[in-house]
C-alpha cells in the first residue's frame, strides 16, 4: 500500500475584484493531480516557478486548504479530518523549507528551534531529555552538539539547512516534503545536502516528496519523477526514463536547461 496517495487534487485560489469584491475567476494552482508514493522511496516533483509544486506540498500537509480531491496517508483520508483529528498525524508528516535563512527564527537558539517540536509533541520530556535529543539530532546532520546554544545568524546557509533538516526529524516522521531544499544554496553545498538526505532516508526509512525546478538534482535523488506544468502533471516516469527518453515537450525544455559537462 502506498504511504501517500493523492487523488484528483485541486487547490484553487479565488480572484475577487470590483467594489463588491465579486468572485471573478480562480487561479488553478493545482488542477486535478493524482499520484502515489511508496514507503521508503523518493518522488521528485519538478517544474518552473509558479507551476504549483509548493502548493501541492503545502496542501498535502494541510497548510493550504484543498478545493477538492482526496489524500490518503498511511491508509487514512486526511482532507476530511478536523485539525484535532489530524494533529496526531502531523508528527508523521514534516517539511524542509526552501529558504534556510527565512525559515529559522533569528531570536531563538538552535536548541529552542529544534526543541519546540519536542515540547509540543513529546510534552513528557524534561528539558535535559530535550537537550539530549537535540544533541543527537545535530550529530545526525553532521553538526556539533555544542552548536545548540548559538543563534541562526552564526551559521552558513548549508549549516542552517542542516538545522532545518534536524528540526524536521525531531518528531520522528515517516514522510517529509522537501520544498526546494537546495535551491538557495551554493552548488558545492547542494550535493552535500542531497547526500545527507539520501543517507538519512536509508538510515531511518524515510519517504520523500522532493520538490525542485532543477531536473539534474531531482534525477540524482528520485526513484520516480513527476513533471508539473501550469497546475497539472504532464509527465510521470522513473527518473531514468525521464532523463533518457522524455515524452512531453515541456520535460524536454526543462532538460535542455540542465548544464551539460563536455
Amino acid at each position: 500500500m502506498p504511504l501517500l496517495e493523492v487523488k484528483n487534487l485541486k487547490t484553487w485560489f479565488p480572484v475577487h475584484g470590483g467594489l463588491l469584491r465579486r468572485h471573478l475567476d480562480d487561479v488553478k494552482a493545482v488542477d486535478d493531480v493524482s499520484f502515489s508514493i511508496e514507503p521508503g522511496t523518493t518522488v521528485g516533483l519538478v517544474g518552473e516557478s509558479g507551476s504549483g509544486k509548493t502548493t501541492i506540498g503545502r496542501t498535502i500537509l494541510k497548510l493550504t486548504p484543498a478545493t477538492s480531491g482526496k489524500i490518503h496517508f498511511n491508509g487514512k483520508e486526511i482532507l476530511s479530518m478536523t485539525e484535532s483529528q489530524f494533529r496526531p498525524l502531523r508528527r508523521e508528516m514534516q517539511m524542509i523549507f526552501q529558504d534556510p535563512f527565512g525559515s529559522l527564527n533569528p531570536r531563538l537558539t538552535i536548541f529552542q528551534i529544534i526543541g519546540e517540536a519536542l515540547e509540543i509533541h513529546f510534552s513528557e520530556l524534561k528539558k535535559a531529555d530535550r537537550r539530549q535529543r537535540v544533541a543527537e539530532l545535530l550529530k545526525q546532520v553532521s553538526l556539533k552538539p555544542e552548536f545548540m546554544d548559538r543563534y541562526p545568524h552564526e551559521f552558513s546557509g548549508g549549516q542552517r539547512q542542516r538545522i532545518g533538516i534536524a528540526r524536521a526529524l525531531a518528531v520522528k516522521p515517516k514522510f517529509i516534503v522537501c520544498d526546494e531544499p537546495v535551491s538557495a544554496l551554493d552548488v558545492s553545498v547542494q550535493a552535500q545536502i542531497v547526500n545527507l538526505l539520501q543517507d538519512l532516508q536509508e538510515e531511518l526509512g524515510l519517504t520523500y516528496l522532493f520538490i525542485a525546478h532543477d531536473l539534474a538534482v531531482v534525477e540524482h535523488i528520485s526513484d520516480h519523477v513527476l513533471v508539473m506544468y501550469r497546475g497539472k502533471i504532464v509527465e510521470s516516469a522513473s527518473s531514468e526514463a525521464i532523463y533518457e527518453n522524455p515524452q512531453h515537450e515541456y520535460t524536454k525544455k526543462l532538460l535542455s536547461a540542465v548544464p551539460q559537462l563536455g
